[in-house]
């Protein structure tokens, strides 16, 4: 690393955690972040100096899991509070007049201008530089053939999509999306070949007249205009304006487009991408009566068995939900353990670990079924007879899922207010030294996570209005290292300004002592006694 740097005339090198698609959940084998440092979560980048100086940086889902998967002697595990920025705390650790390599393909526009402006002051230049050091040379693979979903499931066809998107356009004008869930939303396209994603890899340009994916796979009877990726250069020649996301546009597409270049003010795709039509969230329904089923044959399982793992949970918990017709999962599964239920993205599933009487598990997971739409839940189980303490955990988180889902609702209510009826209800009731880490949702589509919406404290896209048939979930989550933690997840929807649950799944009674709740609350309850 300390060669690469000299090579290339660099005091310092941003290690990034994506690809080049900037998707979210990389696989580790492209994940130049974990080579380097061992930490498998699925966000956090890195910074390295030509000194051997190693900083990682994670927010609060992952601060107890970088501890315990990186060699502290040799990594600087920086622990990012809520509404930290990453990028000044990048900012503090590089010196004066220096040099910062960041790389191309995997720096999104948004954060390159980000950091120029916060490093201007320090006189540091940045380099972008074409590939880094863990970039394996590309080989030739044979094209998947993609799968294209029915109008019956999604609601729209491609052309229709195109269609609206081309009506906003002048002529010689064109839309860039580079977002993977938002051309595979476009064109009605899904890739089944590989874990824990259906986004297909390409981009879109989209004119008044014409549109064009860059794909390298193809899809049969689809009636689209693909070409190879390669091709896209060469297919920008001749217009004035192209209108491209900062966000999730990456530094080198966006040199190929410059001279052209326009930030879009307002994605038309987001908003459409987000809420869902009639079709969707039917075909939403009948995927979660599907993953409950799955999630409640794993309790049973924990029940009924001796002696098991978080591994054998987790084989099992797969196993339910092929049974039930998933063609892969949304995420890897956390099957997470007494203390290790404390690390909100746990991701080991270790053999080792086995339930004992009075064990915690907790367990979030999802599935891709026929549609490519991502479901997500969370539940809590315990192994026997609980603790008054995990009882009292357990219902304090559950009181304040069901206070979200009471939170009125006006024509301005937006993802940040829903997060505020349930956070500060938690800061009341909860134990000295039991955090809520994280946000309370995120939107949920072709992607796990998608934004708009989100729910959260801090996070600008959380000032986004929640509209009927916006698709989100609703997670409270009280975590103490020397307990655990217990989060409590539905995937719901916005309809007639009521958040309705798609999952049916019961909440574990035995882990709720029903004194501390209202009878209001209990009535809520009846909404989950499906299993």
């Amino acid at each position: 690393m300390q060669n690469f740097l000299i090579q290339n005339n660099l005091d310092y090198l941003i290690i990034n955690s994506t690809n080049k698609f900037l998707v979210e959940y990389n696989s580790l084998e492209d994940n130049s972040r974990y080579h380097l440092t061992g930490f498998t979560g699925s966000t956090g980048d890195a910074l390295v100096s030509r000194d051997g100086d190693i900083y990682l940086f994670v927010d609060g889902r992952y601060h107890e899991q970088a501890d315990r998967e990186c060699d502290l002697s040799k990594i600087n595990v920086v622990k990012l509070k809520q509404n930290q920025s990453f990028l000044e705390e990048v900012s503090k650790r590089i010196s004066k007049n220096s040099t910062l390599g960041i790389i191309g393909e995997k720096t999104s526009v948004y954060r390159y201008e980000c950091l120029s402006n916060i490093l201007k002051e320090k006189n540091i230049q940045i380099k972008i530089l074409e590939k880094d050091i863990y970039t394996k040379t590309d080989t030739l693979k044979e094209p998947k053939v993609l799968s294209v979903i029915e109008k019956n499931i999604c609601g729209k066809s491609s052309s229709e999509k195109i269609q609206e998107i081309q009506n906003t356009l002048n002529t010689e004008e064109a839309y860039l999306f580079t977002n993977l869930e938002e051309v595979s939303y476009i064109t009605n396209l899904r890739d089944f070949s590989k874990n824990y994603s259906t986004a297909i890899n390409g981009k879109i340009l989209i004119t008044k007249n014409s549109s064009t994916i860059f794909c390298d796979d193809t899809a049969e009877n689809a009636d689209l205009n693909i070409k190879p990726i390669k091709e896209f250069k060469n297919s920008i020649s001749g217009l004035k304006v192209i209108y491209y996301d900062k966000m999730s546009t990456n530094t080198a597409d966006f040199e190929l487009i410059k001279e052209t270049a326009k930030p879009m003010i307002n994605n038309p795709v987001s908003k459409m991408k987000s809420i869902k039509t009639e079709e969707e969230l039917a075909h939403y329904k009948k995927c979660f009566e599907r993953t409950d089923k799955a999630v409640f044959e794993i309790r049973e399982f924990i029940n009924r068995n001796e002696n098991i793992s978080e591994k054998d949970i987790d084989i099992e918990l797969e196993r339910s939900f092929k049974k039930y017709g998933a063609k892969l999962l949304s995420f890897k599964s956390i099957i997470a353990k007494d203390k290790n239920s404390a690390l909100a993205h746990y991701s080991k599933s270790s053999a080792e670990e086995i339930l004992k009487d009075g064990s915690l598990v907790l367990i979030d997971c999802g599935a891709y079924y026929e549609g490519g739409y991502a479901t997500d839940i969370t539940r809590v189980f315990v192994k026997g007879t609980p603790t008054e303490e995990q009882r009292k955990i357990y219902t304090l988180v559950l009181k304040s899922s069901l206070a979200a889902f009471n939170t009125p609702i006006t024509n301005s209510t937006t993802g940040y207010d829903i997060d505020k009826t349930a956070r500060d209800l938690l800061n009341k009731i909860a134990p000295s030294g039991f955090e809520f880490s994280h946000g309370l949702g995120h939107g949920i589509g072709i992607s796990v996570h998608e934004q708009p919406p989100r729910l959260s404290p801090a996070d600008y896209s959380s000032k986004t209005v929640i509209e009927d048939n916006m698709c989100f979930t609703i997670e409270p989550g009280l975590y103490f290292k020397d307990f655990g933690g217990v989060r409590l997840e539905n995937s719901v929807y916005m309809k007639n300004r009521k958040i309705h649950s798609f999952s049916k799944m019961c909440y574990e009674k035995k882990l709720i002592n029903f004194d501390l709740l209202t009878p209001q609350e209990k009535e809520q309850l009846k909404d989950f006694e499906v299993m």
